[in-house]
């Protein structure tokens, strides 16, 4: 077994939420857990739906994954050439992601315990305020996705040992709506939700540098349980 195969534990600590769902939540005590070292392959998924048929394409109901669910697979139980066996699983929903994580007695990150491990640069725990490291996940975040994914780990791992919380694919986590504002918070009497989404928030939040936090913010937020994207996998926790 390599050295990126398995999980990576993550050490306790506060976490400061760049867009805090509520007033109670600006700092988050994320206890100490295990993250994969990297996104769950195609490979690794593979295998799952041999298991499972219930997770074969064509086989698993819409309403727990869209059309769109492994259609870059050759076949049902085929990858072919746009799904290579080490790049990142993608067009997978929520509803299989969460069922995956589950067959091997693990789950999905919450949302929390995502930025927290997603904040450590190579050398710190918390790495936002490492110039270089602002720089990097600027330059990343502003790349255009790619048609054919490449493999894990071809990048050097953060602080906790972890590759690829940044740079290849957007990732699902347990609560990914996490920052939706209710119906109820209409009753404080100012506009919270275009706060939150609009990019007068970017500085009310994390700063004018923290755009990349922003846009995986927003991008959870517009998701619904079946969704599939093409550039969409995810990682287990446990």
């Amino acid at each position: 077994m390599g050295a990126t195969a398995g999980s990576a534990h993550v050490g306790a600590g506060l976490f400061v939420p760049p867009f805090p769902a509520s007033p109670s939540e600006k700092k988050i005590s994320v206890e100490a857990f295990e993250l994969d070292r990297t996104p769950v392959t195609n490979a690794d998924f593979l295998g799952f739906v041999r298991d499972n048929p219930t997770w074969r394409r064509g086989l698993t109901p819409g309403l727990f994954a869209n059309p769109g669910y492994l259609l870059h697979w050759s076949g049902p139980l085929d990858l072919g050439s746009d799904a290579l066996p080490d790049a990142p699983v993608t067009q997978v929903s929520w509803f299989a992601a969460k069922a995956y994580c589950e067959s091997k007695g693990k789950r999905l990150p919450t949302e929390s315990e995502w930025e927290y491990a997603a904040s450590a640069s190579a050398c710190r725990a918390d790495g936002r305020r490492d110039p270089e490291f602002v720089r990097e996940l600027q330059e990343l975040y502003a790349q255009r996705g790619r048609r054919v994914i490449s493999a894990v780990a071809k990048s050097a791992p953060n602080y906790w040992g972890i590759y690829d919380l940044h740079g290849l694919v957007w990732e699902w986590v347990l609560d990914y709506r996490n920052t939706i504002v209710g119906a109820d918070d209409r009753q404080d009497g100012e506009d919270a939700e275009a706060m939150r989404f609009c990019g007068a928030k970017v500085f009310a939040g994390g700063g004018t540098n923290d755009y990349p936090a922003f846009m995986r913010y927003a991008f959870r937020s517009s998701l619904d349980g079946a969704f599939t994207m093409r550039n969409l996998g995810f990682r287990c926790a446990r």
